[in-house]
Order: C-alpha cells, then sequence, then structure tokens
C-alpha cells in the first residue's frame, strides 16, 4: 500500500534545476521580458527588475518550495495540510491552479503563433517580405479559423504527452534535454545580434540607465514582470517544490532557478535590442517585435534563414518547458484532491484548457463579439491572472509563510532541519514576513490607480 501511494519525484538536483527554470524561462523572457522593458526605458527597467528578483523574486521563490515540500502536496492540499484548523487558507491553492489553468488557456494561443511562425520559417514565408506585409500576414493568420486551433491543439497535445509521463519519466527528462538547447540557440542568437552594424546602440539602450526614468510605472512593470516570468503566485512551484527531495538545499536550488531565469531574459534584450537598433526599429515597438519585426530583421542578414528557423524554435521550446509546469499544477489538484488518475487528470485539464483556448483564439478575430467588459477574452484572461490571480496569490502566500505557519516549520525546511547552516534565513524570513507584503500591496493599489 505504501508503495502504490508513494508520490513520484525528481531524481536528481540537475533534474530540478532543469524543471524548476524550464517552468520560469518561457515566452515571459523570451518574449513578453524585451517588449517590457523596451516600453519602460530599456536600461532603467532592467536595473529595477534585477533589484526585484533579488530582493523579492529569490525570497518568494524559496517560500513557495518551502511550502510545497513541507507539505508534499498539491497547492490545495499544501494549504489544508499547513493550516488544517483554518480552511479559508486553501482558497490560495484553489487561486493557484485556476490561475494556472487560465494562463495556460491563452498561453497556447501566443504557443500557437509560435508554432505557425516556426512552418512560415520552414517555407521561407518571409524571404523578401517588408514589414507592412509580415503584419498583414500575421493578422491574416489569427483571423483563420481552422489553423490557430490546430497549433494550440498541438502545443497542448504534446504538453500533455509529457505531463502523462510522471515528474522522473515525464517533466524531469525533457527539461534536462530542453533546458541546454535553449541556452546554446540563444547564445548563438546573441553572437549574430551584437556582431551586427551598430548594435552598440541597443547595447547602451538596454545596459546603460537612465534614473530618470525611473517611475511608479517602471516599477509596477517589473513586478509584474518578475511574477510572470518566475512563475510566482500561480502554483507552479508550490507543485514543483512537493516534488524535491528532502535532501536538497532549496536555497542554492532557488539561486540557481532565479538566477538561470533572469540570464535568459538578459540573453534575450541582448537578441532583441540591438537587432531593433542596428535596423532602426522602436525598441518599444512591443509584441510585434517579436512575430513581426524580427523576421524582416533575419530575411536581412547573411544565414536570415537559418536565424529566422532556429528563434522561433527557441520559443516553441520556451512555451512548452512553461506550460508543462502550468499543467502539472491542474493534474497534480486533479489526482490527489479528486483520486483521478493521472491519464484521465491530464486529459481532462488539456481538454478544459483546449476549449478555453479556442475562446481566447476566436476573441482575436476582427469584430469579434466574444469580449468581456470591453475586452477580448485573451486580453481578459491575461489580465485577471497577472493582475489579479498572481498578485493576490503571491500576497497571501507571503503572509500565509511569515504569519500562519510556524517559524520552526518554516526554518527547518529552509535549512534542511539544521543541516545546512545559511546565516541568511533570518534576513529572507524578515523580507517574507513584513517587506514582501507590503512591497506587494503597494505595487498592487498603484495598478489600479495609475
Amino acid at each position: 500500500m505504501a508503495e502504490k501511494n508513494k508520490r513520484d519525484g525528481f531524481g536528481s538536483k540537475i533534474g530540478i534545476i532543469a524543471a524548476a527554470a524550464g517552468s520560469a524561462v518561457g515566452l515571459g523572457n523570451i518574449y513578453r521580458f524585451p517588449c517590457v522593458a523596451g516600453e519602460n526605458g530599456g536600461g532603467a527597467f532592467l536595473i529595477v527588475y534585477l533589484v526585484i528578483v533579488l530582493t523579492l523574486g529569490i525570497p518568494m521563490m524559496i517560500g513557495e518550495f518551502i511550502l510545497g515540500r513541507r507539505a508534499q502536496k498539491n497547492p490545495v492540499g499544501t494549504f489544508k495540510a499547513l493550516a488544517p484548523s483554518a480552511k479559508g487558507w486553501s482558497l490560495i491553492g484553489y487561486m493557484g491552479v485556476l490561475c494556472a489553468f487560465l494562463i495556460i488557456a491563452f498561453y497556447s494561443t501566443v504557443a500557437g503563433w509560435t508554432i505557425e511562425s516556426v512552418y512560415k520559417s520552414v517555407i521561407n514565408y518571409y524571404h523578401g517580405k517588408d514589414l507592412a506585409t509580415i503584419e498583414q500576414g500575421f493578422n491574416d493568420s489569427i483571423n483563420m479559423t481552422v489553423r490557430p486551433l490546430l497549433w494550440q491543439a498541438v502545443f497542448i497535445f504534446i504538453s500533455a504527452f509529457v505531463i502523462a509521463k510522471g515528474i522522473s519519466k515525464g517533466i524531469e527528462k525533457y527539461s534536462k534535454i530542453l533546458m541546454p538547447i535553449l541556452i546554446i540557440i540563444l547564445l548563438i542568437l546573441c553572437v549574430k545580434s551584437i556582431l551586427l552594424p551598430g548594435a552598440y546602440e541597443g547595447l547602451k539602450f538596454f545596459f546603460k540607465p537612465d534614473f530618470s526614468k525611473i517611475s511608479r510605472q517602471v516599477i509596477t512593470s517589473a513586478l509584474g514582470q518578475v511574477f510572470f516570468s518566475m512563475s510566482l503566485g500561480m502554483g507552479a512551484l508550490i507543485t514543483y517544490g512537493s516534488y524535491i527531495s528532502k535532501k536538497d538545499n532549496l536555497v542554492t536550488t532557488s539561486l540557481m532557478v532565479g538566477l538561470s531565469d533572469t540570464f535568459v531574459a538578459i540573453l534575450a534584450g541582448v537578441i532583441i535590442f540591438p537587432a531593433a537598433f542596428s535596423f532602426g526599429i522602436r525598441p518599444e515597438a512591443g509584441p510585434s517585435l517579436a512575430f513581426n519585426t524580427l523576421p524582416m530583421l533575419f530575411n536581412q542578414m547573411n544565414g536570415g534563414y537559418f536565424f529566422c528557423l532556429i528563434f522561433f524554435i527557441l520559443l516553441v521550446i520556451a512555451a512548452w518547458t512553461s506550460a508543462l509546469s502550468l499543467l502539472e499544477v491542474i493534474v497534480s489538484y486533479l489526482t490527489e484532491e479528486l483520486n483521478l488518475s493521472r491519464k484521465k487528470a491530464t486529459i481532462y485539464s488539456s481538454v478544459g484548457a483546449f476549449i478555453i483556448s479556442i475562446l481566447a483564439a476566436m476573441s482575436l478575430h476582427d469584430g469579434s463579439s466574444l469580449t468581456i467588459f470591453g475586452f477580448t477574452i485573451f486580453d481578459s484572461l491575461d489580465k485577471i491572472t497577472s493582475m489579479v490571480f498572481m498578485t493576490l496569490g503571491g500576497l497571501f502566500t507571503v503572509l500565509f509563510l511569515g504569519w500562519k505557519i510556524k517559524k520552526q516549520d518554516f526554518e527547518d525546511e529552509f535549512t534542511n532541519s539544521g543541516t545546512v547552516n545559511i546565516r541568511l534565513k533570518k534576513i529572507f524570513y524578515y523580507i517574507i514576513k513584513f517587506i514582501a507584503p507590503a512591497a506587494i500591496a503597494v505595487i498592487m493599489a498603484s495598478q489600479f490607480l495609475m
């Protein structure tokens, strides 16, 4: 009976880091980070982002890992186990599961665009086209009825295929393959980008901060990006934490994952901004940089066909590794709380996410009436998860860590029951107990006052 109920888990240190880094490293780093940085002053945004990662992001990541490993359960089960007499706390777990479900629903739409772009790259669709033609082609693709949904279905299917295999034979195995490939592709594209004529201006924009540009908007955007990029407040890290062995050092694991995530985001900026400045494209051009501007730029480079193709393969890999963690949040809840088999849980969550993703994709069609309070379903899902669920989830999680569970429980997990002597534990605990809740609350309020 004990063997039957034994939970799957990560089998190696490198597997933990690859999977957790894969969860954090996604389209939020490669597609979203350069866009947000470009819209918020480049270097000024980067400085604020790095400060938030070090002072809030990594401590909160450690905190979520602590909760998951302490309870050895899914997000809902974690709060039930650690606060059995206060059932209201389990709402944080339910919020995390719902958040993961809604994110993967609209995330798969964007992932479908990346697969479509790989297909276009393979057939050399971008060759010889100007920006206006590429933009029109992208809009035409979004307005198609069948093909975008086909790509979304493919993306969700390959994610479900891995999840159905479990943690060690699924998520860990494929993350250990995909993450090195992702890093290699990033480095190849970085070298190509910084060798472009005029690349220095792009690097200066990204790395030389103009502190006068730091504003409430920049700080709010940086915090939101840290949450989105590091998978905070959505239950993914709690879920992955529950699969981490008691022997592994959570602090070093969190540092390595957090720094890897930040490193990838910086590499993405090194790819995007030199290329944009080299060809006279505004760095604040937004999401069109990835799907419209860059394909045109690549085709003006030597070897452009090759670099365009590997860039979009990079986006697909990044999207896939993050989707695995999101889907696992839902599957772990269904298997542990509703006693479904892993196969059934994977099928139900994947089909449910695909149905919502259909609505999200169709709401982007020109003239679509699929709106919520004036926003498309796609935009509504994006806003409610990033502005409400993730930030509220993060806020209540740090409140739970700092004020609800026993300090001794926190320290036991932080120090591996005293076997690891970590002098910073008091600082991290202080951050989680006092600084993190105040910072999140202030910035959440700023979002609604702007």
